[in-house]
């Protein structure tokens, strides 16, 4: 059994300039930690593969393509490969959100 947990996971270099750490990377997945403290956000970005996000702790403003919405702690959202999609933390809060794209993109992710 392999396990890894949040604080002993490395941090890894994004152009969002977020905490963001790598849980699990293999071809059929990859799995990332993000912690986004008060006013926070991603850049908006295309994925070249599918992506949930689970909101783990704290309020998202999560866009995906044309829609927004604010998503509370222990809800999935959905967001298809090639869409507009971006995370924000718009509360005083620390938001944590579990991040799987799946299969694990090969080529790169565009920042808008």
């Amino acid at each position: 059994m392999i396990t890894i947990k949040v604080s002993d996971a490395s941090t890894m270099k994004n152009v969002h300039q977020v905490d963001a750490r790598k849980l699990y990377d293999k071809d059929t997945a990859q799995a990332v930690h993000l912690e986004l403290q008060a006013g926070e956000s991603l850049k908006r970005h295309i994925t070249p593969v599918d992506v949930f996000f689970f909101v783990l702790e704290g309020q998202a403003e999560i866009e995906v393509g044309e829609e927004k919405q604010i998503v509370e702690a222990n809800t999935l959202v959905e967001s298809p490969k090639d869409i507009v999609h971006c995370i924000a933390n718009p509360t005083d809060s620390i938001l944590r959100v579990l991040v799987v794209k799946a299969p694990r993109p090969t080529a790169t992710t565009r920042v808008l």
